[in-house]
Parts: structure tokens; sequence; C-alpha cells
């Protein structure tokens, strides 16, 4: 009995070094395309490195600038409440001593409105600083997605 070579299960068409030549191709391949990928990896995590580190600079250097507001306007509440303990020693009638008292407050009162206002506005730049590297990061990899 012949065996007919337009058999299926025949591998006369089959080509060893046409199959090894496609192999060889598809590796290529893939071998150029995990070269690319891990460089727009290795680029991506520079940038986020650089993003990070800019942004923790940022958040140090705001930190620092809203501890020196609270300690200034510590320093001048407590400047302010000392010299009222002294002037409080010295009155010498109770409506004196209501005057003082009111204008004390009113003066108060006033410097926190206004020290509030400069913490909040130091607070408000500082999110902004801190943010920005980030969101121009975001601005920049959303291009890249768009260009894409």
């Amino acid at each position: 009995m012949a065996y007919k070579t337009e058999d299926v299960f025949s591998f006369a068409a089959f080509d060893p070094s046409r199959f090894a030549e496609g192999f060889r191709d598809i590796a290529e391949k893939g071998a150029a395309q995990s070269r690319e990928a891990f460089g727009k990896l290795k680029t991506a995590a520079e940038e986020a490195t650089k993003t990070v580190e800019s942004t923790m600079q940022t958040a140090q250097a705001g930190s620092v600038e809203l501890g020196l507001k609270a300690i200034d306007a510590l320093r001048t509440n407590a400047d302010l409440s000392l010299s009222h303990m002294e002037a409080l020693l010295g009155v010498k009638s109770v409506a004196e001593l209501v005057e003082l008292q009111t204008g004390f407050f009113r003066k108060q009162a006033e410097l926190t409105v206004e020290q509030a206002k400069a913490m909040q506005e130091a607070a408000r730049k500082l999110a902004e600083e801190v943010s920005k590297p980030g969101k121009e990061a975001a601005e920049k990899v959303m291009s890249q997605f768009k260009a894409a």
C-alpha cells in the first residue's frame, strides 16, 4: 500500500528553513519592540523621578515658609498679649479696664483675620507650586497618548 503525498498528515510540504526564518523574524520583531518599550519605560521612570524630586523640594520649601509664618503669628500674638497684660497692671478704674479689654479684643480679632488670610494665601500658593510639576507631567503624558 503506497502513501499519497497529498495526504492530510503528510509532512512533504514542510520546509524547516522557512519555519526557522519566520521564527527568527518574529523573535527579532519582539526583541525590537521590547527594547523600544523598555526605553520608553526608562524615560518615563526618569521623568517621574525628577517630578517627585521637584515636588518634594517645593513642598519642603513651602512647609518651611508656612512654619515661619506660624512662628511669626505666634510671636506677634504673644507680644500683643504681654503688652496688654502690662497695660492691665496700670488700670485705675473699671471703665479704663473695659476700654482696654475692648480695644485688645478688637485688635486681636483684626490680627487673627489678617493672619488667617496670610496663612491661607501661603497654603494656596504652596498647593499650586506642589501640584504644578505633577500637572505638567500628566499633561505631557496625555499629549503623548493623543499624538500616538
